[in-house]
């Protein structure tokens, strides 16, 4: 029996084409992961990852526990031409916001690199981003900055860089950053 007719013969869709498969029963080719392709998938997007950044206060900047690791906030990574510090309804616009959670979503890539031995091959999946945003009392976009992390996200993992999220608005962060983005990854063990 086809697994398509299997499905439908469950209670499940049919579904016309591997292409129109869920992700979860799609064929390999539906996904960079089942090619292995991520560290491609950066050199074809041209996007160079930071060095990770070493911890600035009393933590580690990653955590694995078995195949899931847990990556500390990340501030902004220095890119020319970006402003990555202040408040969201202040100095800085939605724009400006987007742009700095898409830089702490590349420190994050870094991270996630290191802790997985140089490669972001291994990566299965992103479980969970929070996205915190300095923002002042009238600010209610969050989760239009935060989407600069989830943008890149997807960019390079495709459906699977989608974790659940949550964006926050906090008065103040280290540093004035604009954005700090903590996450949880699922990887091959």
């Amino acid at each position: 029996m086809k697994r398509r007719d299997f499905l439908f013969a469950a209670g499940g869709a049919t579904f016309g084409s591997a292409a129109s498969l869920p992700i979860w029963l799609g064929s390999a080719q539906s996904e960079p992961s089942a090619l292995g392709a991520y560290d491609q998938r950066l050199i074809d997007l041209g996007i160079e990852l930071p060095e990770a950044p070493a911890p600035v206060a009393t933590y580690a900047a990653w955590r694995k526990s078995g195949n899931l690791v847990f990556i500390a906030g990340q501030g902004p990574a220095f890119v020319e031409g970006q402003t990555a510090f202040g408040t969201l309804g202040q100095e800085l616009s939605i724009q400006s916001g987007y742009d700095a959670a898409r830089s702490a979503g590349l420190n994050v890539l870094a991270q996630l690199r290191e802790s997985c031995g140089g490669s972001l091959n291994s990566v299965q999946q992103c479980l969970q981003l929070t996205g915190y945003v300095n923002s002042d009392d009238s600010f209610k976009d969050q989760p239009s900055v935060v989407n600069g992390a989830s943008d890149l996200f997807v960019e390079v993992f495709g459906e699977l860089g989608k974790g659940a999220r949550a964006a926050v608005g906090v008065n103040t962060l280290p540093f004035n950053v604009a954005v700090e983005i903590e996450s949880i990854w699922q990887i091959r063990d």
